[in-house]
């Protein structure tokens, strides 16, 4: 069985190392991929376009404004007159907040009536998110300090003493700063592999039908899933090569620290790459040519990258789309790679994701060995 596994894979490795512009591509294409994704996708909106329409022009409305722009999360970009002129540069697309202040802010805020309208463009949806969130935490509080500043006036309260009733203190673990990249790079990696494992065998099988060749092996000795692993070898060397580089560039180039044991993560990520590979084999036995392989290929990626995890939470998810959710190794390995990566924590913690991700790897071996004699038969 050994050396026909092992005839196999010299046939699969000769057959990759011959073409080394495709080798080239798959080595450099998921450092290219983590390098755009790393810089490109942010969960934090900072200096968003603003226009204010400050109809006041008192030195109240001016101090609310320079607390929108010293936060950092707006810019000033223009001033209005109107709440209609507002809406129309958010519809033009030069702004995407507006700060309306009615006439009389000053006044009013003596009155405690004060009203201030904030118009949040919200077809972009972090954008939208950061903005209303930042905002009303800035006009709470600067509504404080107003509150503050007046009953130190009034003598009711020193200005060394605090007026609060309750002392709220929050403390973040594992990513005090709220730094975007400590949160998305494990999620890339695990997403990259599954993505390069899946498409490096995807088009393994069906290439053979398409060349001819798949009658050649028919007459030989081997059996299904001696021929499924033998094809699997070369491309779950790569894999691992892809799987060091990029890990190494999320902690040397992006500088997020790896927080657990490197050799458990290896270990669970060469059963992770097992689990791409076997779903990237049960597509294609059940292709017919290239071109079905790569749209299911396509299909798969989307779906995945929906639901495993990876942008969206799956607490939020209905249980249905939950289940569907299950059928992709992705889903399985986010947490593993998130809590190595950034909690430090080890297998004790992960058993279950680890069951799962064993199990799946047993069920789609057996699939794919199944699906391939029976269109062999």
């Amino acid at each position: 069985m050994f050396k026909r596994i092992w005839t196999v894979m010299q046939k699969e490795f000769i057959q990759t190392l011959r073409d080394q512009r495709t080798l080239r591509i798959q080595i450099m294409l998921p450092v290219i991929q983590l390098i755009l994704f790393g810089y490109a996708i942010t969960t934090q909106v900072n200096h968003i376009p603003t226009i204010v329409a400050d109809q006041s022009l008192d030195a109240v409305s001016r101090a609310f404004v320079d607390a929108l722009t010293t936060s950092g999360y707006f810019d000033v970009i223009a001033a209005a007159t109107s709440q209609a002129e507002v809406v129309s540069a958010i519809d033009a697309g030069r702004a995407q907040v507006g700060v309306v202040i009615p006439p009389g802010f000053a006044a009013h805020v003596g009155l405690d009536d004060a009203q201030v309208l904030i118009l949040v463009d919200g077809s972009d949806l972090f954008t939208s998110q950061s903005a209303y969130n930042a905002a009303t935490a800035i006009a709470q509080a600067h509504a404080s300090q107003i509150v503050v500043q007046r009953l130190q006036r009034s003598g009711q309260v020193r200005p060394d003493q605090s007026w609060l009733p309750l002392d709220t203190r929050v403390r973040i673990l594992y990513n005090p700063d709220l730094k975007d990249l400590w949160f998305l790079i494990p999620g890339m990696i695990a997403m990259l592999l599954q993505m390069q494992t899946v498409t490096l065998t995807a088009a393994a099988v069906v290439r053979e039908r398409e060349v001819g060749t798949i009658e050649q092996l028919l007459v030989t000795p081997i059996r299904p899933a001696e021929l499924l692993i033998g094809k699997i070898a070369p491309n779950m060397v790569i894999a691992l090569v892809n799987m060091l580089t990029i890990l190494g560039m999320g902690v040397f180039w992006f500088r997020v620290p790896f927080q657990g044991n490197f050799w458990l993560f290896f270990a669970l990520a060469l059963l992770y790459v097992f689990s791409g590979l076997g779903l990237g084999l049960l597509l294609s036995t059940v292709s017919q040519n290239q071109r079905q392989v790569q749209q299911l290929n396509g299909m798969i990626m989307v779906l995945g990258l929906l639901l495993s995890g990876f942008i969206f939470p799956r607490s939020a998810m209905p249980p249905v789309i939950r289940l569907v959710g299950n059928i992709f190794p992705l889903t399985y390995f986010i947490p593993i790679a998130r809590g190595i990566v950034t909690k430090g924590i080890g297998l004790a913690y992960l058993r279950n994701e680890v069951a799962a991700l064993a199990a799946y790897v047993v069920v789609i071996m057996l699939l794919a060995t199944w699906t391939f004699r029976q269109r062999l038969d």
